[in-house]
């Protein structure tokens, strides 16, 4: 993109210059019109101005011109090319979010598990440079989307989990794992798991200290969070007819687990969420604590404009003498 400067641009007050002068010149127009005094001067109706008379502003009208563009010139007009290189350290992430049944409790509107994707998907939005992917699981683990930078699509797929797809249960080893997979053979400078779950451990081949461990050793940074309000919260049952039916069930967590697995990681964090907005307060520490390196390298060329306006104003001083010293005096 060329930007147009100029390297003494006080000198652009000289433009002040051709107003004047065409003043000036209407002035001293005036003042040399000739006049005839005659008592009538029907005699000269029907007589028009010649294509000369009409014109005889034109070689003024170059010189006010040419004087223009001297000025211009002489403020050294200049072009700037400009460029920027960006130089992005990206962050790959990893969503392992649990989808059990347990899940489906109303201590969140409308419930844990829609909670969380709300809550996840403008985290997501807000990680324009990085590679996210999605896992999900239960009483098994599975990769919803791969590492990926397009968004939209992990969005539209993290708006279509659902429970009951697979196996129910807690998998927290097996989920760990599966995340640790996706992520483990990154080249990105950070690499990070977030897990999300409502329960405790009941299912699975992998034991989750044994994946947490894994993880430290592949320098992945875990963040746990534990989702789900203090004492019991409401669970929906459905009869035989078909209606729905609540019961407070206890939400059973286990942190000790949970603070272990993330301990073991560099630098990994254990979160709890009681309600909605303390889940929207974690996802807003971690992307605190997770921001990617942006380089910027800024570039500019700068180049003299001016021998253009030079020639311009040279051309017009030529047209001039040319229209005053040889068509005018044909």
């Amino acid at each position: 993109m060329h930007n147009i400067t100029f390297a003494h641009p006080w000198l652009l007050l000289g433009l002040l210059l051709v107003p004047a002068m065409i003043v000036w010149w209407i002035v001293r127009y005036r003042k040399q019109e000739a006049a005839v005094q005659h008592s009538n001067l029907s005699v000269f109706d029907g007589i028009e101005k010649s294509i000369r008379v009409k014109l005889r502003w034109l070689p003024y009208a170059f010189r006010c011109l040419a004087v223009a563009s001297l000025i211009v010139a002489l403020a050294r007009p200049q072009s700037q090319l400009s460029r920027q290189e960006m130089t992005v350290e990206g962050i790959d992430i990893v969503m392992a979010m649990d989808v059990s049944g347990s899940m489906l409790a109303e201590d969140f509107k409308p419930n844990r598990l829609e909670a969380a994707k709300k809550v996840a998907a403008d985290f997501i939005d807000g990680r324009k440079n990085d590679r996210v992917s999605l896992v999900v699981f239960a009483g098994e683990a599975y990769t919803q989307v791969p590492l990926t930078v397009d968004h939209h699509v992990l969005l539209q797929q993290l708006g279509a989990v659902k429970s009951g797809n697979i196996k129910d249960g807690t998998a927290l080893g097996d989920g760990l794992a599966t995340a640790i997979n996706r992520i483990k053979d990154s080249d990105a400078k950070s690499k990070v798991i977030i897990l999300l779950t409502d329960g405790v451990n009941n299912q699975g081949s992998v034991d989750p200290l044994s994946a947490a461990e894994i993880a430290e050793l592949y320098g992945i940074r875990l963040y746990t969070i534990g989702i789900g309000s203090l004492g019991k919260a409401p669970y929906p049952f459905r009869d035989q007819f078909g209606r729905t039916h609540y019961q407070n069930i206890d939400v059973e967590i286990d942190e000790q687990l949970m603070e272990q697995m993330s301990a073991l990681t560099p630098d990994g964090q254990y979160f709890r969420a009681t309600n909605k907005n303390a889940l929207r307060e974690i996802f807003s520490q971690i992307d605190e604590m997770e921001k990617s390196k942006i380089d910027v390298t800024q570039y500019a060329q700068t180049r003299d404009e001016y021998a253009q306006w030079l020639w311009l104003a040279l051309a017009c001083l030529l047209l001039e003498v040319i229209i005053r010293w040889v068509w005018f005096k044909i």
